[in-house]
């Protein structure tokens, strides 16, 4: 049998302490080592025990979790899921260590547990086990230098780019409109996320890419040189009302386990864009985003999907990859080139056969 996820808790409440191992060791395949109730404490029990994954609490006594996470990826990277209050203040903080290396977060648990551990309990224990799996010396890696974007001129004017992640994306998604130019088609994301998180994040992003950044507001004109979130707790389609593509947001059941779900945004575009559609997945945990971009794939879109060596969890990328649903996988550092080469040049990235699983491809 394969050896159990050996998790450290560090927070400085008892009973979250006493919470948190309960619903970890619930699992067969995990195993709660230890507590620490600050950063101190939990260093020497780093060394002494040797978890595979860390739970971290954001605010603790002595040193806080942002700080003592950045001498946890300075001196020993390893998997670290923050325990985050779901609060604009706690959304900033948790994009904060998300940036500075840490795989994944889950909120806080507060008030009446009874109707929600359950689902607590799920969510917790998935995202303990797809942390302990993380690449996380890949993400440490530094970036290779670029040579200057050659400028690929307007003829992409009538693309629309659609972009799924989940864990790992708040990286990977920046990576990616990092290296895109601020002149650019219109880019829908959809990133597992939950409320207040979104626009949080879109916020961050909007101050440091290139094109403009926004949380999508319901019914609102798609533009192009402009980039839109889909925010936390609603799925998001595009539409197009008389001459124009428009976000569509519903609070529909959840699709593939998620609300906002890749699947949805992916499905919308095979449905209105097709041709015009250019698609890419990246890190994330679950198989979310595959059947949608499958379907995209069939209505005749570019689909791309991020290699396994630069995923942080390569389980939403793998799903579309071995259903054939992916025409070619780039790595992160190179994602950016593949999206904008799909959306100028169907030659390079359109399947020569019926069959989508033989054209398959890494860069």
């Amino acid at each position: 049998m394969t050896k159990p996820v050996r998790v450290l808790i560090v927070d400085d409440s008892p009973v979250i302490r006493q919470l948190l191992s309960m619903l970890l060791s619930a699992d067969p395949e995990i195993e709660a080592v230890g507590t620490a109730s600050d950063p101190l404490i939990a260093r020497e029990r780093i060394k002494a025990l040797n978890p595979d994954v860390i739970t971290l609490d954001i605010e603790m006594p002595n040193m806080d979790g942002v700080t003592f996470l950045r001498k946890i990826m300075e001196l020993r990277p390893m998997p670290v899921v923050m325990i985050s209050t779901l609060t604009q203040a706690g959304a900033e903080i948790t994009l904060e260590a998300l940036e500075i290396g840490a795989v994944d977060f889950i909120g806080k648990p507060t008030g009446d547990l009874n109707h929600g551990i359950e689902v607590l309990a799920a969510e917790l224990q998935s995202k303990v086990k797809a942390a302990a799996h993380a690449r996380v010396g890949a993400r440490q890696a530094p970036r290779i230098a670029r040579p200057p974007r050659i400028d690929r001129g307007p003829s992409s004017h009538d693309k629309i780019i659609a972009i799924g992640a989940s864990t790992g994306g708040v990286e990977a998604l920046k990576a990616v409109l990092m290296d895109m130019p601020a002149v650019c088609p219109p880019i829908l994301i959809t990133q597992h996320m939950p409320p207040r998180f979104t626009a949080a994040f879109a916020a961050r992003l909007d101050k440091e890419c290139p094109m403009a950044v926004s949380e999508a507001i319901h019914n609102e004109i798609i533009e192009p040189n402009h980039a839109y979130i889909a925010p936390g707790a609603q799925h998001m389609e595009l539409v197009r009302v008389g001459g124009h593509y428009r976000c569509s947001l519903n609070e529909s059941p959840t699709v593939s386990g998620h609300r906002p779900s890749v699947d949805v945004l992916f499905r919308s575009f095979a449905r209105v864009a097709g041709k015009s559609a250019v698609a890419a997945i990246l890190t994330g945990m679950g198989k979310d985003g595959a059947a949608g971009m499958l379907e995209l794939r069939t209505a005749g879109g570019k689909t791309l999907g991020q290699d396994e060596a630069s995923s942080l969890v390569y389980g939403m990328p793998r799903a579309a990859f071995e259903c054939g649903a992916v025409m070619r996988q780039y790595s992160l550092s190179h994602m950016a080139d593949g999206i904008l080469e799909a959306c100028e040049d169907s030659s390079k990235t359109q399947p020569r056969t019926g069959d989508p699983r033989r054209t398959n491809r890494a860069v």
